[in-house]
């Protein structure tokens, strides 16, 4: 295969328009995958994780018929050369084996053939597809044949040998959210999390009650009344509640009752919707620090919402990286069986 020499290590070499911005904010991207830059991998692709936020956006404008589902995905990869939802500006990640690695990049120790899961979203990442395989709705992944880019900046992780791939795609799209919680919780901390039962919401619940340890609290919020059982069964949450993050007035109330009006010290956010932002400040005390992990945040109704309702809260953008964030991540796994055996009946 060709190799072109001197691409840039960020990936700006793919960008098409606007011409100067970097792949991620980009309108399109080339996603011609007959020929490589030197500093770049070329994957075989047959799963992408699309994030939850963006699937559930398609899903809905698409009535839930896959038909419809399918076809908005090969719209958008067709127009922008990349998964980037035009509407929550989100992407996904995605799983697959190496088929040639850049002359640059030889020191990787990466073989034809090495299964590896994308660590950076789609929304960055150059795509094709040639067939849409298969959509599996209730678990936000679709399975391809197509190809992929990664840059020579792009993280990614190799499949581990003890978990099923779909299983480990599934817990490393979103395993910057459990790693920053394990960073965040403190010990005797109040957390309360957004979304507990959802993919995301559940690492974060799992990391926090062991941050927290025996003097903290954790309090999780979902819709879903098994999986809001199960939180308090797998002992992830000390208290769960069932009612809409959109409910922010609901929401304050509930908190204030459970923690005698004193407020959680950290709130983390997992919803995969919009208008959650202010259940998640008015649920947080003076000083304390609200995670948004969620990509359907806004950041205007966040910062201007903090300002109109005074509260004087550290707000964090929920950065898909942290370092170790895999190995964390897949280590929860390891370490809560009922947690992985939860996740194995829903990704397999």
């Amino acid at each position: 295969m060709k190799q072109i020499p001197d691409g840039n290590p960020f990936g700006s070499h793919r960008v098409l328009e606007p011409k100067g911005v970097l792949p991620q904010p980009a309108r399109k991207l080339d996603n011609d995958m007959s020929r490589i830059w030197d500093n770049e991998i070329l994957l075989d692709v047959d799963t992408l994780n699309v994030d939850s936020a963006s699937f559930t956006q398609i899903k809905k404008e698409a009535g839930g018929d896959v038909g419809k589902i399918k076809a908005a995905i090969l719209a958008i990869v067709a127009d922008r050369g990349k998964m980037q939802n035009p509407v929550t500006g989100s992407g996904g990640m995605f799983m697959g084996k190496v088929a040639a690695v850049g002359a640059k990049l030889a020191d990787r120790k990466l073989a034809p053939g090495d299964g590896l899961v994308s660590l950076v979203s789609l929304s960055l990442t150059p795509l094709k597809i040639d067939e849409i395989v298969e959509v599996k709705p209730d678990i936000d992944q679709v399975v391809i044949k197509g190809q992929a880019i990664l840059f020579e900046s792009g993280i990614y992780a190799k499949l581990p040998d003890d978990l099923p791939p779909a299983l480990a795609l599934a817990a490393l799209d979103v395993c910057g959210a459990p790693a920053q919680t394990a960073k965040l919780v403190r010990p005797g901390d109040t957390v309360v999390i957004f979304g507990a039962t959802g993919k995301s919401g559940m690492l974060c619940a799992y990391e926090a009650t062991k941050r927290a340890g025996i003097t903290g609290r954790v309090i999780g919020f979902g819709r879903d009344p098994k999986r809001s059982a199960k939180l308090i069964e797998m002992g992830l949450c000390h208290d769960a509640v069932r009612k809409e993050a959109t409910d922010a007035l609901g929401c304050y109330e509930e908190v204030r009752r459970l923690t005698g009006g004193r407020m959680a010290d950290l709130v983390i956010n997992c919803v995969n919707v919009p208008d959650t932002e202010m259940a998640s400040i008015l649920s947080c005390r003076e000083g304390g620090t609200v995670y948004f992990f969620s990509m359907a945040t806004s950041f205007t109704k966040a910062a201007l919402g903090a300002e109109g309702t005074g509260r004087d809260v550290t707000m964090i953008i929920g950065n898909g990286y942290s370092r170790g964030h895999a190995e964390i991540t897949l280590n929860v796994l390891r370490e809560c069986p009922p947690l992985r055996a939860l996740y194995e009946s829903l990704y397999k």
